[in-house]
């Protein structure tokens, strides 16, 4: 079903139904809108979900439904420009990080979102974004929350190549390494062999065939426009050209000084023992490790990922 049969705006600029609105933004190619959809009602906290990618959707992050609620937690769901139900402007220049950063300065302004209640949580890509955001504008953070992400896109590329692919054997690995090298990222093989020798064990580890709805969804939403340029179009490691192949923060971790969490799984895409380091090298820093998970821990490794989340997030307003 594509998205427009199950959301329509009809136009409008800015709609609010069971608490989605649309948000102006301002971008130097002019203003285009982004969506997002408020759940529960909490003055004191007030946590917006940055989605992976880039290019990704909300829609593989509505595992927090069946837990944020019943916590009393008000949180965000939110399309970045050029995903999901929000604007997608063929303007190249517009997937930049920075550019990024500043939307989600925009959208928490416009939500009204501030240092006394704004919690600002990133998985995988929007990890990455969360960072960075932080980096800019941790006045405005009342805590942060760092889900399956190295702070160091090298580093990440290093641990795909030297680990993630070594388990795969010398057989598999050939295999996909000259289909990359010829391009043929849409040869239907190229897929099998993610699925039987790295999704399955790495971003989510169940059958595909019995992955929940919301991350179907997600992957099948995922706009190439925006993940390939930033990303490039392999799933095991960054393309050299890739506009983030460069991102290291990691030396930077220790100027945010809001409490934060961090967030690794054993099977993760990520390296679960860097993350442990992130966590140590930010000044108030935890860290969340899921035995039984993978890039997807709050669907594989969901009791312990969504407990360690909700105490870290109840302990602000304690605080």
């Amino acid at each position: 079903m594509a998205m427009a049969e199950y959301l329509d705006y009809s136009g409008r600029d800015d709609v609010r139904s069971g608490g989605a609105r649309r948000i102006w933004i301002g971008t130097p190619k002019g203003r285009y809108r982004v969506w997002t959809k408020r759940t529960g009602n909490n003055p004191h906290l007030k946590v917006l979900l940055l989605h992976g990618g880039p290019g990704s959707t909300h829609e593989y992050l509505e595992a927090c439904d069946s837990y944020l609620p019943a916590a009393g937690i008000e949180y965000y769901y939110y399309d970045q420009l050029g995903a999901g139900f929000s604007d997608q402007p063929d303007e190249p220049s517009l997937w930049a990080l920075d550019r990024f950063v500043d939307e989600v300065e925009q959208v928490r302004q416009a939500l009204g979102l501030g240092g006394d209640n704004f919690v600002l949580f990133g998985h995988s890509w929007g990890g990455l974004l969360a960072v960075e955001y932080a980096l800019n504008y941790q006045r405005n953070l009342k805590g942060l929350v760092i889900s399956n992400m190295m702070s160091s896109v090298p580093a990440y590329d290093a641990y795909a190549r030297d680990v993630l692919m070594a388990e795969m054997g010398p057989d598999v690995q050939a295999e996909i390494k000259a289909l990359e090298k010829t391009g043929d990222f849409d040869n239907p093989r190229y897929m099998e062999l993610l699925n039987e020798h790295h999704y399955v064990h790495h971003v989510l580890r169940m059958p595909v065939e019995d992955w929940p709805d919301p991350v179907e969804r997600g992957f099948a939403h995922i706009n190439p426009t925006i993940y390939v340029p930033m990303q490039g179009p392999s799933e095991l490691g960054v393309s050299p050209d890739a506009k983030l192949a460069h991102w290291d923060r990691t030396d930077q971790l220790t100027s945010i000084d809001v409490p934060a969490l961090v967030i690794g799984a054993r099977y993760d895409t990520m390296d679960p023992s860097y993350m442990e380091m992130m966590a140590d090298r930010l000044p108030a820093g935890r860290y969340l490790y899921c035995p039984n998970g993978s890039h997807l821990a709050m669907y594989d490794d969901q009791t312990i990922y969504f407990a360690g989340l909700v105490a870290f997030l109840r302990g602000l307003t304690a605080a």
